[in-house]
């Protein structure tokens, strides 16, 4: 008999991994996957631990039977997709991106946060992005703004999406067999999300000393012409 998870409690239940996973299976992890790793609307979804998750309860064949591979083969194709259809809606979008208003769902520092990120690792951020919250939902789609070379993105795209899709699932699986991580399994699912929004954290303190010197307005500015230049210079990368 499988042994049943502790149920994380950080959040109301559509947020919490297990809940999700129990409630809407694979196709639920592949659809909050898609959507996480390249819609706009899809910032705010479990990503990390959801992965993690989904490899402990394949372990225990809990909520999924599925094998191992077949889970990860297709988490892994839901993350490629779902940075190609940002990249996709970057590209056709455009600089008007950094020019939307915020709202309830969009907030317009997420972009400059992921542009910056874009800038400083090029076409490596791709893969980086994918294990920083937020920022991997937004990377894809200030690739296509950039205009970043399309066989180049799609490269680092596949080996991002199966270095986490595969690798954060695989991780999970072989952890959840451990005996003491199935028995404090709420307690190591607290441990990634606090891992994973260290980086936030960093860049929130660093807006925080930039917003105190003034400068954050400039360097919004800056990050907007950077992307309308790069849109002029595709071939850049």
């Amino acid at each position: 008999m499988p042994t049943p998870t502790t149920t994380l409690a950080l959040g109301p239940d559509w947020l919490d991994p297990e809940w999700l996973i129990s409630t809407f299976g694979l196709l639920g992890i592949l659809a909050i996957v898609f959507a996480e790793s390249g819609l706009l609307i899809g910032f705010f979804l479990p990503g990390d631990s959801l992965l993690f998750t989904a490899g402990l309860l394949t372990a225990d064949g809990q909520y999924i039977t599925y094998p191992l591979w077949l889970v990860c083969l297709l988490i892994t194709i839901a993350a490629i997709a779902g940075d190609q259809v940002g990249y996709a809606f970057g590209k056709k979008v455009g600089p008007a991106l950094f020019r939307r208003p915020n709202s309830r769902l969009f907030k317009q520092e997420n972009v400059v946060k992921a542009h910056e990120f874009f800038e400083k690792y090029g076409a490596r951020s791709v893969v980086l992005a994918r294990f920083v919250p937020i920022v991997r939902t937004f990377t894809p789609i200030v690739a296509g703004v950039s205009g970043m070379r399309y066989r180049t993105f799609v490269l680092y795209n596949v080996i991002g999406g199966i270095l986490w899709g595969t690798g954060v699932t695989v991780l999970g699986f072989f952890l959840g067999q451990i005996p003491f991580v199935k028995t404090n399994i709420e307690l190591i699912l607290i441990a990634i999300v606090v891992i994973s929004v260290i980086p936030i954290v960093i860049e929130l303190l660093r807006a925080r000393m930039a917003a105190r010197r003034g400068t954050t307005p400039a360097e919004r500015d800056e990050l907007e012409h950077a992307a309308q230049e790069t849109q002029q210079h595709r071939r850049g990368y």
